[in-house]
């Protein structure tokens, strides 16, 4: 799906070079149900265009959504990269395994604007989060798809509340394992992109399934 000048798939396609995530584990939060979508599959690229996985600056936002309560997310995205770890890491062959990148929260505010919560090092407890706006049109076309879960998700479903944060974490490792089927290789996306607050070195952690 070609949205709004997306770029071709073959520019979202990882190179030797760059880390770019490939696959996208959907979360519909109002069910916990998941969708595995890949580079190249139908529905990737506009999502892709839509949440902007590569996007690391933020916008400022209401007190309250910093404290956790913004509006009911509508899905939860882990964007993961295939191809990596293996042997000594793990006892999978070089290249079985996933690394997680990134995890993205889908909401509406009040006045209908989409908007992102991001979480560039989802294996790791802090408050390194970024925030940004999305272009409703682009949010439209998605919608129309279905990838976005049921519209009862909207910003009168009530307030997600920080609670409600591990459970749905969880979730989305269960499905991102549940997809993929290999060891799921979680790493400090953020502090290798030299992006946000100074941070200590990167670390792995392995969780075998």
């Amino acid at each position: 799906m070609a949205l709004c000048g997306a770029p071709a798939a073959a520019a979202l396609t990882p190179t030797p070079d760059r880390d770019v995530p490939d696959l996208a584990l959907i979360v519909a939060n109002h069910t916990g149900r998941t969708r595995t979508l890949r580079s190249g599959q139908p529905g990737f690229d506009g999502l892709w265009q839509l949440l902007q996985p590569m996007r690391t600056e933020t916008e400022r936002v209401a007190d309250a959504w910093e404290e956790g309560r913004y509006p009911s997310v509508r899905i939860t995205v882990v964007w993961g990269l295939t191809g990596v770890g293996g042997w000594p890491q793990t006892h999978r062959a070089p290249g079985a395994d996933v690394a997680m990148e990134r995890e993205d929260q889908l909401f509406l505010a009040a006045d209908g604007t989409p908007w992102v919560r991001s979480d560039l090092s989802p294996d790791v407890e802090d408050d390194d989060i970024r925030w940004h706006r999305l272009s409703r049109r682009v949010y439209d076309q998605v919608d129309r798809t279905g990838l976005l879960g049921a519209a009862g998700d909207g910003p009168d479903a009530g307030p997600s509340g920080a609670a409600d944060w591990p459970e749905r974490a969880g979730w989305a490792v269960a499905g991102l394992a549940a997809g993929v089927g290999g060891t799921l290789l979680t790493r400090r996306a953020a502090a290798r992109r030299e992006a946000g607050p100074p941070r200590e070195e990167p670390r792995q952690e392995l969780i075998d399934l």
